[in-house]
């Protein structure tokens, strides 16, 4: 009797927290992919990026850049490849919402250096040719880096 009460109890106590996952669950998604615009993040859409308020200042910058025209923030900040890129996008994405959530970030914004080193091979893969005669030319074998040099191309 007293194993069936226990296994009852147990049962129901399974059940709650299913119930209170699920609706967490629930919760979270409707207000990732409905207030906070979840859904656009999804897509290529640079006003995506704008969603938060703390992106003005990049958005507006990258818009009068000489990238606006032939770049969009996720050829810059995403790897190649179908995987790399929404992993890339879904941990950015965690760590952001996280940040700007708790209200702990750097500010001013800061690269982190995985990033830093995604945003490398962007600006080596869109100017290959380019790269490709610089590295001729370098005698010396040094590892040459684009951020240092040219971190407001895209935007301040």
């Amino acid at each position: 009797m007293e194993t069936e009460q226990y296994s009852h109890t147990r049962t129901n106590i399974l059940i709650l927290i299913a119930v209170i996952f699920t609706g967490l669950t629930l919760g979270i998604g409707t207000y990732t992919f409905i207030y906070a615009k979840g859904g656009s993040y999804l897509t290529n859409d640079p006003n995506a990026c704008n969603n938060c308020h703390v992106m003005n200042d990049h958005f507006e910058s990258w818009i009068k850049s000489s990238h606006h025209a032939v770049a969009v923030c996720n050829d810059c900040h995403t790897p190649e490849g179908f995987f790399p890129k929404y992993f890339t996008k879904a941990s950015n994405g965690f760590w952001h919402s996280w940040g700007f959530t708790t209200g702990i970030f750097p500010d001013p914004l800061q690269i982190k250096k995985s990033n830093r080193e995604i945003t490398q091979e962007s600006c080596r893969k869109c100017h290959r040719e380019m790269v490709e005669a610089i590295e001729e030319d370098n005698t010396k074998q040094e590892n040459l880096s684009c951020v240092p040099c040219h971190q407001y191309v895209g935007h301040q």
